[in-house]
């Protein structure tokens, strides 16, 4: 519904949809949500996906006349007309979706989710009154509890990944503020981050839908130093427990996928990562010191094996040491995100900084033993050549965020890696960086991936 025509002139195919919105379209909306309402007692499994296709796009029409990412599945704000507002304030408006999602169809579950998703993205606006926003948001909420609870459609993958997206939503559209207002809230947040927990341990088969539900703890904790009053998020006790999900997680695939040659590794694909690794800082950060620990806590017994390894005449069992290779490059992964957000949000928090002194030196420590002992051996394996590329981006983000005049002087980090590593400043810093660099130059010259890395990191420190 509304697909620019090539024979028309734009300007034309927008005054006819401009038309065609004012006039019929909310009629058509209507007939759906009617048409759903009579099949509801008599046949939903046979021909209630007809009304709701009719209803999904209505709701996916585009109200303000703007180029659509065919390629992306998210959309912002719909924006629904003010003429729409009696319908959506009409309770049974949701639930006549809600109760849609309930038949066994799974095309008919499905397309009710994505309804859901796009009415949870109305604009705020169209609520003129709290009252009605704080309503919708209510019913929204009770009815992805009931969901939550009975887990009823969430063993099909699309109505899965639909529910993820449906519960990435809230915090897009609504304030934490009006979330804590709503009665079962501490239910609701408890159950979403036992949902998310379990999601974030069935890495297999729902990795690429927990983007969205670290999309959503994200903006929340990013919202805690805004909110006022006295009521409990809850967030103190629920995000470190998603933190250390996600992080066992990723540590726990790589022996299933070394076990499993069909599986995809997600360290092979740098957008791969970066959708997995976008939120989790916002989350370490919130509460950083625990998190920093249980960081550490896994990183040095990995460390040590790996040095220890270093110093045997050979690599030993070959599978086991690319197991440990590929945890460590998962935890520099990890550690280079977290520090990268440090850019990007601004902190400058002192103990913030001594903490990312005590993450970063984790990794430096590393790049003294990947290339010693028995590890120069290993140039030809795959899990040593992922190792060095996260290093090399752990390099990329801790540059741009700590190496300079004016970064080095505000931050309390090169005294604490000064007391670790003996690394007093920022040019002792880039020395070894650049003997990285050199050694991967010379050992890597058959591995173009880490050689572009290489080269990318190379390029950065030439251009400042």
């Amino acid at each position: 519904m509304n697909q620019p025509n090539p024979a028309m002139p734009l300007t034309l195919h927008r005054k006819i949809a401009g038309s065609f919105k004012d006039q019929f379209l909310l009629q058509i909306f209507q007939i759906s949500l009617t048409s759903l309402n009579q099949l509801k007692s008599e046949a939903p499994d046979d021909f209630g996906h007809i009304p709701l296709d009719l209803a999904l796009k209505c709701l996916s029409f585009d109200f303000v006349g703007s180029p659509v990412d065919e390629s992306s599945e998210e959309f912002g704000t719909v924006q629904l007309p003010a003429s729409w507002r009696p319908l959506l304030q009409d309770p049974s408006t949701l639930q006549i979706f809600f109760d849609y999602y309930k038949v066994n169809d799974i095309r008919v579950s499905k397309e009710a989710l994505e309804c859901l998703v796009r009415l949870a993205s109305v604009r705020r606006s169209i609520f003129v009154e709290d009252p009605a926003r704080s309503q919708f948001l209510s019913h929204l909420m009770l009815g992805t509890k009931e969901i939550l609870l009975t887990g009823q459609g969430l063993a099909d993958h699309d109505n899965y990944h639909e529910f993820c997206r449906l519960l990435g939503r809230f915090k897009v559209n609504y304030q934490l503020a009006e979330l804590l207002n709503v009665e079962f809230y501490g239910e609701w947040i408890g159950l979403v981050a036992e949902f998310t927990t379990r999601s974030l341990l069935s890495w297999q088969w729902a990795s690429n839908s927990v983007y969205y539900l670290l999309s959503l703890w994200s903006r929340l904790v990013t919202s805690v130093p805004y909110l006022k009053g006295e009521t409990p998020s809850l967030l103190d006790e629920t995000v470190p427990k998603i933190t250390e999900g996600f992080i066992t997680s990723r540590i726990n695939s790589v022996q299933a996928i070394l076990a499993d040659n069909s599986l995809e590794n997600p360290l092979d694909s740098v957008e791969v990562l970066q959708d997995q690794l976008e939120f989790l800082p916002f989350l370490c950060r919130f509460q950083y010191q625990s998190s920093s620990l249980y960081i550490i806590n896994i990183m040095e017994p990995l460390l040590q094996a790996y040095t220890e390894r270093s110093r045997l005449p050979a690599p030993g069992d070959a599978d086991e040491l690319s197991v440990i290779e590929g945890q460590i490059a998962w935890m520099v992964h990890i550690i280079a995100a977290i520090v990268k957000v440090r850019q990007v949000t601004g902190v400058s928090q002192e103990t913030q900084e001594l903490i990312d002194a005590e993450l970063s030196a984790r990794v430096l420590q590393l790049i003294s033993v990947t290339d010693t002992g028995a590890h120069t051996q290993r140039y030809q394996e795959l899990s040593k050549q992922r190792l060095d590329r996260a290093i090399l981006i752990f390099v990329q983000s801790f540059r741009r965020s700590y190496v300079g005049d004016q970064a080095m002087h505000s931050s309390k980090l090169y005294g604490r890696l000064s007391e670790l590593l003996g690394l007093n400043d920022h040019l002792i810093l880039l020395n070894v960086i650049v003997g990285k660099i050199a050694t991967n130059m010379k050992c890597y010259a058959e591995s173009e991936d880490v050689i572009d890395h290489t080269l990318s990191l190379f390029l950065d420190l030439a251009t400042g």
